[in-house]
């Protein structure tokens, strides 16, 4: 019996799960040796991500520029690209908006009882001001093959534009490029299957590291957290897209069900980004023509993480219930309206969710230390919210091809 690749990645996040517990409780009282674990577990996981980011700037430039260059008219490309940024914005100010209404509704941080941090406690979290002008300025590249090597998703989403418009407009010299990328993203798709087949090891040891360094033992104290946040990315998911696919008149559940496998790579690594490559391929299969999947998912990474926009509102809400801070409706709304514009300018960020939250802290006065409250299952919530934005950007790019005629669900 040959295992698909979701059971091979549920195979390796189950036994992290095992091998991290059995390696908690057996060196507890030895934290040298749990730290050594740990860190040789994580080497699985490091290699796996990094192959996953070697592939991702060349896969990107080859059939984005492709894409673009077939379709040789300036105005097309603007027509798709205001659909594209006039759906994402809807499904942020959705996705905010679902996080703020959950956070009042369920009131974690009241329910909860956690001691809060010390004042003045330092969170190693640097907090960065969120403007337009830095937003802008980081969308344009100084140099191409600097985005390559940063993997600046954004910035070689740019230069592609400008590439694949060039190229089409130089006529037939340009067939000859469009002709050798076209190989070039035949190449880097026969890459990503090699790579998916160590994504079950990256998976073990990524789980296998967190499991053993936090134990289980601390998802007890935040249970009531934890179960809050998931119910409303389950609610996102199970009624929030498939109520916009009803109404675009794209089949959900279909759609979902040929995504499954790159919603729970992102799930087990914590990572949207790890499984860009393989949703590319499920969205082609799916019907959504390349070009369409080649223009709206890279942008999408950087535009559409509704996952993570959730989790700001959620977050904030949170640690102001904590501290027993009561935010007005009209500061709420303040909060939502920053985010939904100032949130796009973090792509690239480490760490760039925890980022956001500080910033929009420091906005209402609320304690800088009270994101502290996060850290201990920041990597437990990162799961739910990657696997969220996958879902996320694949109703996207299925809707926006539907928009444009150009969703043959013939294929399915």
């Amino acid at each position: 019996m040959k295992l698909n690749i979701t059971l091979k990645i549920f195979i390796g996040m189950t036994l992290g799960i095992i091998v991290g517990f059995i390696l908690n409780k057996t060196y507890q009282d030895n934290p040298d040796s749990l730290n050594s674990a740990s860190t040789y577990l994580n080497l699985l996981s490091k290699i796996f991500l990094r192959m996953i980011k070697m592939i991702i700037g060349p896969l990107i430039f080859s059939i984005l520029t492709v894409g673009i260059a077939k379709l040789g008219d300036f105005k097309l490309v603007g027509r798709i690209g205001a659909k594209t940024l006039g759906y994402f914005y809807f499904a942020t100010l959705l996705s905010l908006l679902t996080g703020l209404i959950s956070v009042n509704i369920l009131r974690p941080g009241k329910m909860m009882q956690i001691p809060l941090p010390n004042a003045g406690a330092e969170t190693g979290i640097e907090v960065k001001k969120m403007t337009m002008e830095n937003f802008i300025t980081h969308l344009f590249p100084q140099s191409f093959f600097e985005a390559l090597a940063t993997n600046e998703i954004l910035q070689i989403v740019v230069f592609s534009v400008f590439f694949g418009i060039a190229t089409a407009a130089i006529g037939d010299h340009g067939k000859i490029i469009i002709k050798g990328l076209d190989a070039v993203s035949e190449v880097m798709f026969k890459i990503v299957s090699y790579v998916m087949g160590f994504a079950p090891y990256g998976v073990f040891g990524a789980v296998a590291a967190v499991i053993a360094q936090k134990g289980l033992g601390i998802l007890g104290g935040y249970l009531y957290l934890i179960i809050c946040f998931f119910a409303t990315l389950a609610f996102f998911i199970l009624v929030v897209l498939p109520t916009i696919c009803l109404v675009a008149k794209v089949p959900y559940w279909k759609l979902l069900a040929y995504v499954k496998d790159a919603l729970f790579l992102s799930f087990s690594t914590a990572s949207s980004e790890a499984s860009m490559p393989l949703q590319i391929e499920q969205l082609k299969k799916f019907g959504v023509s390349e070009r369409i999947v080649s223009f709206v998912l890279p942008l999408g990474y950087s535009f559409n993480l509704d996952g993570s926009m959730m989790y700001m509102t959620f977050a904030v809400g949170f640690i102001a219930q904590a501290y027993g801070i009561e935010l007005t409706i009209a500061q709420q709304v303040t909060m939502m309206l920053t985010l939904l514009i100032t949130s796009k300018g973090i792509a690239g960020v480490p760490r760039a969710s925890l980022v956001v939250i500080a910033g929009t802290m420091s906005m209402f006065n609320l304690p800088a230390e009270g994101l502290i409250l996060l850290f201990a299952v920041d990597w437990l919530l990162d799961m739910g919210r990657s696997a969220t934005s996958v879902a996320g950007n694949a109703v996207a790019a299925a809707v926006v091809a539907k928009w444009e005629g150009e969703l043959t669900l013939e294929k399915i």
